[in-house]
């Protein structure tokens, strides 16, 4: 690789693609490995540096997760975060203990003016701490830097071997300052140059791209959504004539968006095909009412539609998604706990019959895939349309679904995000949900029993974590007038104003 390279290794931290993206942030190419990657493999890769994530295990457990001990001995930065740090101690001789009290969450720490992953960051400062275990036993010829009320040793170091440790999360927006140590690493530690940028990570991903697909052709899901569109725009730089774009009309779509995604990507240079199988999809989940089988059921329906279009194209060997990190962060992966089913990722069928997936943009955040489609040209409409589940409507009508509930829904929240586009400061994601209560209204002199609308807005920078938006009661008062007098079969509208924790931004 032209550019350089920092390595993460991964010791199955929830954190590990959050610690990569604070790198690239940074300006400097990342890659995420298991934690046992080979010391040659490694030093095929020529890293500048090494992170060692997180864990939930315990490095003393007789089937602890370890690395090899030589990579302490290639000469290459390290520096360990929670587990990490841990994993530094045990290996090179010292030793690891359970917490009297364990910490989790924001906690003050006293960090030493004298480390260098320190320099210009105020000596007491917020950092997140999630552990049970801690060094209680510094491995020969190093020193501890940071400390807490119930951890006297939070981050260790060894300057002259360059390695390097923090029992606290840098990588986490709850830990002052803590893109700032991640920097000194990089920079002060590692010698970084700042000569990585997405159009470097673009062009990485092209060239993976070609090596895994080989000259064959790749079926893409085409929704019109950011996601999916960047992954196309990518897909057609990295395999040009290789591209067959299916965008399903399954019926769960916002109001005219089947048209306009139509009118925007029949016109670029990909193969784009329409399939109306909006009474294929209602068949489907007709009586549904489980989120998570609404999800299941959709996702294996998108499979087997895009299996009997790929008939139809000869030699289509691998499926495209537009799967982001956040996706597989809910969907559950490895020991992770499932939030909610992905289409593109917990949805999908045993028994695909495809040669492989192709997932370009699954190491990214929302943000950074629409930096993506800017640098690959995508117009604004596209890159900042509003984000949409794979299932669509299908899990923004509560309960059953039917054609009667998605037209309200439709007709409604096209209001909705009328309105709030109108304003100068929108929130990160807008939209309507038809909920499945039904109460009594009077609309003139007649009784009405009716649907009640729940408008969801939040402001977030990863979709990781979100707060609900403070729109304007004058707004959401007009909003309501509107929806409630143009909108047959609603008559009552609320305002979700939870965060995500606890809620998700979507409700099904």
């Amino acid at each position: 690789m032209k550019n350089q390279l920092v390595l993460v290794l991964d010791f199955g931290g929830q954190y590990k693609e959050l610690i990569a993206r604070r790198i690239r942030e940074l300006n400097v190419l990342s890659m995420v490995l298991p934690g046992d990657t080979p010391v040659e493999r490694i030093k095929e890769l020529s890293p500048i540096g090494i992170i060692m994530t997180g864990g939930p295990d315990s490095v003393n457990a007789p089937d602890a997760y370890l690395c090899s001990k030589e990579v302490f001995e290639l000469g290459i930065p390290v520096l360990g975060i929670c587990y990490g740090c841990q994993l530094i101690a045990h290996l090179l001789g010292g030793k690891v203990g359970t917490c009297d009290v364990s910490e989790y969450g924001t906690v003050k720490a006293k960090l030493s003016p004298e480390s260098v992953l320190f320099e210009n960051i105020k000596p007491e400062s917020k950092v997140l701490m999630s552990h049970t275990n801690l060094v209680t036993q510094l491995p020969e010829g190093f020193v501890s830097t940071a400390s807490t009320r119930s951890c006297k040793i939070a981050a260790i170091e060894n300057k002259e071997r360059k390695i390097f440790g923090l029992q606290f999360h840098p990588e986490v927006a709850h830990t002052e300052n803590g893109t700032e140590i991640i920097k000194n690493f990089l920079y002060n530690v590692c010698g970084a140059k700042g000569d990585y940028d997405m159009a470097g990570y673009i062009e990485t991903q092209i060239q993976e791209i070609r090596e895994q697909t080989k000259g064959k052709k790749v079926l893409l899901a085409l929704s019109g959504g950011v996601d999916s569109s960047v992954c196309a725009a990518l897909l057609s730089e990295a395999i040009p004539g290789k591209l067959v774009c299916i965008f399903v009309d399954h019926g769960f779509m916002r109001k005219n968006e089947a048209d306009e995604v139509e009118a925007v990507f029949s016109k670029r240079n990909l193969q784009f095909v329409r399939v109306d199988a909006s009474e294929r999809f209602l068949s489907k989940v007709k009586g549904v009412t489980d989120p998570e089988r609404k999800r299941k059921i959709i996702g294996e329906e998108f499979i087997r539609v895009f299996e009997e279009q790929a008939a139809k194209f000869g030699d289509v060997s691998f499926l495209a998604q537009g799967t982001i990190y956040p996706d597989i962060i809910e969907s559950g992966h490895g020991k992770a706990a499932v939030i909610k089913s992905h289409h593109n990722v917990g949805g999908l069928p045993e028994d695909i019959r495809f040669e492989g997936i192709v997932e370009p943009l699954k190491g990214l955040f929302k943000d950074e895939v629409r930096k993506v489609g800017r640098e690959l040209g995508l117009p604004e409409s596209i890159v900042e349309r509003q984000p949409f589940p794979g299932p669509g409507l299908a899990v923004r009508v509560i309960g059953e679904i039917t054609k009667e509930k998605l037209d309200i829904l439709r007709e409604a929240d096209a209001i909705f995000r009328e309105e709030v586009g109108k304003l100068k400061k929108k929130p990160s994601q807008y939209f309507a949900v038809l909920t499945n209560l039904r109460s009594v209204g009077v609309m003139g002199d007649e009784r009405t029993y009716d649907y009640t609308l729940a408008l969801r807005a939040v402001n977030t920078g990863d979709f990781m974590t979100a707060t609900y938006s403070k729109i304007p009661h004058s707004v959401l008062n007009k909003i309501s007038r509107r929806i409630t007098n143009e909108v047959k079969g609603i008559n009552r509208v609320v305002f979700d104003i939870t965060d995500k924790p606890p809620a998700t931004i979507e409700w099904e």
